[in-house]
């Protein structure tokens, strides 16, 4: 059982890391490699979307492999993760088209709070349990 989870462990890294290198070739290459050829972008775009599908295969394989109360360690911290993910980024979308914040909001704000709400969620539940 021990190596089945080191395997999906790396497989997961692999694909995240392989997943985050297409998105800076997708979000870079028009401007500093191809020149905005819509052909390449497309391409570069369409295989981001294919590695991210593939990350989260591996995401779900990992989940699949864990034990009861890590699944469920998991299970809250991610209704958690999400709720507060819908809630937030909706109200910033507001604020932002009600021009009540003074710069636009931009999606990586929210990717960096769902980010850090799942690490200290994952964190506190883990003591909760432990």
């Amino acid at each position: 059982m021990k190596a089945e989870r080191k395997k999906n462990l790396y497989n997961l890294a692999i694909w995240t890391w392989s997943w985050v290198a297409t998105l800076a070739l997708a979000s870079f290459g028009p401007k500093y490699i191809w020149d905005d050829h819509s052909v390449l972008t497309t391409l570069a775009v369409s295989v981001n979307f294919v590695h991210g599908i593939l990350m989260i295969i591996a995401n779900r394989r990992m989940f699949n492999n864990f034990d009861e109360l890590e699944r469920k360690i998991h299970l809250e911290s991610l209704a958690l993760t999400l709720g507060l993910a819908v809630v937030v980024g909706l109200t910033y979308s507001l604020l932002d088209a009600t021009n009540l914040i003074a710069y636009n909001a931009e999606i990586s704000n929210l990717v960096i709070f769902i980010g850090l709400t799942y690490l200290v969620l994952v964190t506190v539940n883990t003591k909760r349990y432990a």
